[in-house]
């Protein structure tokens, strides 16, 4: 057991046997003292718990209740003043937490740090992934999430939360994810720290909830947009106690929204209205991101508006994938791969 730990590290695993092993080591073979971990199995039905149980590690199983539900266990069984949530399909690179360690004190809610998105067999797809400069501070990010009910961060692993903040969780009994309201109200918290290095491995096969490189499904398209809507309806509720008169951008009204909306009358073959198509282009141009990112996510809008549905559920599999590709090249891919 690790005395006065500093960063606890809670892995949650269900039916992951091919990957859980390497998520262990990655963190174990740092040799940090300064360091717990702790695995949760959530009723895996394969092999998890028995290679979990050899590695010789805290760990703990518990019946399935969803990602949610094991990192709130997890969270009960480590002590350290920050968290990091590491899925088990997952990976820390050499160094990572003693570079985490080194940015890590009070007055921060926050660290993020770029991931290595990586396949099933470990062959680099993007690095990194996502893009994210390096920063300290909270301004931006309020304003970001003021103004577009968003910002750029990571995936669950590649995000350290102080335990006040990984406490919100108790409250959100409508979502099963773990990085929902607490990515939003961390920097109303404290300040976020971002990493502009990659610290991770963020592994994509066929069982990922994101479905990145897949044409994604109508219904889990619809259900993000619902857990978007209780996510800001949830951080509303917490900045009126905490910052009383201030405004937060409805969810209809933002970018991130509307291009989900978007996408869902494309995946049922619905035809998208002209009105809401020229509302989600505003949107995009009003996106407080660069204007490299405006015009490529602008022509993308435009091309997949006017594609046929098929063509345009292509082009949708490529914009979720997270190989980096320009526009331009998307497009011939598609036409060239006979989807138009």
């Amino acid at each position: 057991m690790v005395k006065d730990p500093k960063l606890a590290v809670i892995i949650t695993c269900f039916n992951y046997e091919s990957f859980v092993d390497k998520a262990i080591q990655s963190v174990v073979d740092q040799h940090n003292d300064s360091c717990e971990i702790v695995v949760i199995d959530d009723g895996s039905t394969d092999d998890s718990w028995s290679i979990i149980q050899r590695s010789g590690v805290a760990a703990f199983r518990i019946p399935n209740g969803g990602q949610r539900a094991a990192c709130l266990y997890g969270l009960a069984k480590t002590s350290a003043p920050f968290l990091l949530f590491l899925d088990a399909d997952d990976e820390l690179l050499p160094g990572a937490l003693d570079r985490i360690l080194a940015e890590l004190d009070p007055t921060v809610a926050k660290l993020q740090f770029c991931l290595r998105c990586v396949d099933s067999a470990g062959a680099i797809l993007a690095d990194p992934y996502p893009a994210l400069g390096a920063f300290r501070g909270q301004d931006r990010t309020v304003g970001d999430i003021l103004r577009s009910g968003v910002y750029q961060t990571p995936p669950t692993s590649g995000n350290v939360f102080r335990r006040d903040v990984c406490d919100l969780l108790h409250q959100c009994a409508y979502d099963q994810a773990v990085d929902g309201v607490i990515l939003l109200a961390a920097p109303f918290m404290g300040e976020i720290v971002s990493l502009s290095e990659s610290l991770g491995l963020y592994r994509v096969h066929g069982r990922n909830d994101a479905g990145l490189g897949r044409v994604p499904q109508a219904a889990t398209v619809e259900r993000d947009l619902q857990r978007f809507q209780s996510r800001l309806r949830h951080l509303r509720g917490l900045l009126h106690d905490w910052r009383p008169g201030i405004s937060l951008v409805e969810p209809e009204q933002t970018y991130y929204f509307q291009f989900l909306e978007f996408c869902m009358a494309i995946l049922r073959g619905v035809r998208y209205g002209g009105r809401p198509f020229l509302g989600l282009i505003r949107s995009v141009l009003i996106e407080p991101r660069s204007l490299k990112w405006k015009m490529a996510n602008a022509l993308f809008v435009v091309a997949t508006f006017l594609a046929p549905v098929r063509c345009a559920q292509a082009l949708l599999a490529f914009r979720f994938s997270p190989k980096r590709r320009p526009v331009r090249q998307i497009l011939r891919a598609t036409i060239g791969a006979g989807h138009c």
